[in-house]
């Protein structure tokens, strides 16, 4: 087997017990890094900080992972044009922190009759998300529900930037 020093320094190719007393000596561990290296490939170190070295790496790699949820929104064909945009406020809240949204149209009683006013409704939720979104799932009917879902476009969830509403800007008193 090859063996590589602590330092990471080759010392060559050697037996099996040669390369354990050489670890025995300097009190260290014979760990083997290639198994499937020919020959295999053995360094000599502690194991057991490699191995907290190791799973501090994947703890820091799974913090820097950003989860992605899926936000559901529910409306109904009668809906107002002021709850119609706090639901897109909300919508569009939760896309720029990188998450999914469902919008889910309920349909009461006749209201089944004219599904196409339930998709009009949808086109138009995602037509006011603007270009904060992609349409990951066309509208579609599933029994009394229209559903779609909606995915932040890759370049928002980066940016993570909150939203603004312009429409109700705050004023702050001057003082005098």
């Amino acid at each position: 087997m090859r063996v590589v020093d602590a330092e990471g320094k080759q010392l060559g190719i050697m037996k099996l017990e040669q390369a354990l007393n050489l670890a025995y000596a300097e009190q260290l561990d014979l760990v083997e890094i290639a198994p499937d290296a020919k020959p295999p490939v053995c360094k000599i170190m502690d194991y057991g900080k490699y191995r907290f070295e190791k799973e501090k790496r994947e703890k820091e790699m799974r913090k820097k992972q950003q989860t992605v949820e899926l936000k559901e929104l529910q409306l109904n064909l009668r809906i107002d044009t002021h709850d119609f945009n706090t639901k897109l406020n909300h919508a569009m809240r939760f896309l720029t922190q990188g998450n999914k949204v469902k919008v889910v149209v309920k349909f009461k009683g006749r209201e089944l009759a004219h599904p196409e006013n339930g998709t009009e409704l949808l086109k138009r939720f995602s037509g006011g998300c603007g270009d904060l979104c992609v349409v990951e799932k066309q509208p579609v009917l599933d029994g009394r529900n229209m559903i779609m879902i909606l995915a932040p476009k890759k370049t928002n969830a980066a940016a993570n930037t909150p939203v603004k509403n312009e429409a109700n800007p705050v004023k702050e008193k001057s003082q005098t």
